[in-house]
């Protein structure tokens, strides 16, 4: 095995990199591994994803959500510039569809002007003018709001931490880690490592990391696949930039929106229905162990049993065109179905509590010589920098 390692970095998706940059930032010199299992970087969570740079407007004051988004959403923007990535502030609309949903939009403007956002309420005539072909009964226009092409800063982070001395070795899969004096062995397709310490920041598979690494894991990841179609090139010009529903407030989910990425591109989605496995990117992906552990699990029967009705329109809408371009129509009438082509699904991360409770902040736990990263869905792409210089931090603070 060697000398121990300084620490190793469990996931090679943008949290994890810009945690292993973040801790070769805070001690130069030291040794950091970033293990990653499949053959690149990148390509789970952190790779399909709409590329939309969040203002943090739906997050708690407090949480830390919303502390970390703020200041990501202005770290991630600088990054990209200083790199050459493209990078693009648009502003985006919330738009309410129904009368019903005005009390929550003016609700989020409240929430925007606590966290100093530039959140501008919009008639359908003023919204018109930002978006022309939506349909709309009112609009909130929040100003720090935009997209990046998040792989491509994926691919930077990674050049960053070896150029700071650090590795990144993929194709290397973490098959066992146990607690020994000092630290951390790791046991991994290529080997074993001794660490100092363990940050695990394994996205969909994080909670069984945490849990064979001796932390004390409440409730599980649950996977829910968000499936995204595109905007045909003829059909691009309905949309100028990000448009979303009003969220519901009992789930961190955000409705299905459109949203123009850095390359003119026009993504419609997600929706969120249960993954048939951790990384069942279609319906075909189905592994039986996996689903009948996620079934068994209290975790999901709680959650099953509140949000049922909620759970089984999303199968419908995930089997159905017209139910799936439906909601769509609600923000941009004139989509047509021959407007619309598939694109890459998303899987994503969820803890949920034993409970049922779907756990809505960044949960960082802390086990023997390690911290787990074990709830990092959206916004954790727009602050993955600023939670890489959190882990640092409690990393080292003694």
């Amino acid at each position: 095995m060697g000398s121990a390692l300084d620490a190793v970095v469990v996931g090679g998706g943008i949290v994890g990199l810009a945690t292993a940059r973040a801790l070769l930032l805070d001690r130069p010199g030291s040794a950091v591994v970033v293990l990653e299992k499949e053959s690149a970087p990148a390509l789970h969570q952190s790779g399909r994803n709409s590329g939309v740079i969040h203002s943090g407007i739906y997050y708690p004051p407090g949480s830390l959500k919303a502390r970390l988004c703020a200041a990501g959403r202005r770290s991630i923007e600088t990054y990209a510039r200083d790199h050459g990535i493209p990078v693009e502030i648009t502003g985006k609309l919330i738009v309410a569809t129904r009368i019903e949903e005005i009390d929550r939009l003016d609700a989020l403007a409240e929430r925007g002007r606590a966290h100093g956002l530039t959140v501008r309420p919009m008639s359908p005539a003023e919204a018109a003018e930002v978006e022309p072909h939506i349909g709309c009964v009112a609009a909130l226009h929040v100003a720090e709001t935009g997209v990046v092409d998040f792989p491509a800063v994926c691919a930077q982070l990674a050049r960053d931490v070896v150029e700071l001395g650090g590795e990144v070795r993929t194709s290397c899969r973490v098959t066992a880690v146990a607690t020994v004096p000092g630290g951390q062995r790791v046991t991994t397709t290529s080997g074993e490592l001794r660490t100092r310490r363990l940050v695990n920041c394994g996205g969909l598979q994080s909670d069984l990391l945490a849990a064979a690494a001796g932390a004390n894991v409440s409730g599980r990841i649950i996977p829910f696949r968000g499936e995204y179609r595109e905007l045909v090139p003829a059909a691009r010009p309905l949309v100028r930039g990000l448009i979303y529903p009003v969220p519901d407030p009992r789930f961190p989910f955000l409705g299905v929106h459109l949203t123009r990425g850095v390359d003119g591109g026009v993504h419609a989605g997600p929706n969120a229905v249960l993954a048939l496995a951790r990384e069942g990117y279609r319906w075909i992906d189905v592994d039986i162990g996996e689903t009948v552990d996620t079934l068994r699990s209290p975790a999901f029967r709680h959650l099953a049993r509140r949000h049922l009705r909620d759970g089984i329109g999303e199968v419908v809408r995930s089997l159905s065109e017209r139910r799936f371009l439906a909601e769509l129509q609600r923000l941009v009438p004139e989509l047509r179905a021959e407007d619309l082509q598939p694109a890459p699904a998303g899987v994503r991360a969820q803890a949920v509590l034993d409970d049922g409770t779907l756990v809505d902040d960044f949960l960082l736990v802390s086990g023997p010589g390690a911290l787990h990263v074990l709830n990092a869905p959206s916004p954790a792409a727009t602050a993955s920098l600023e939670i890489g210089a959190e882990i640092a931090g409690r990393l080292t603070t003694p």
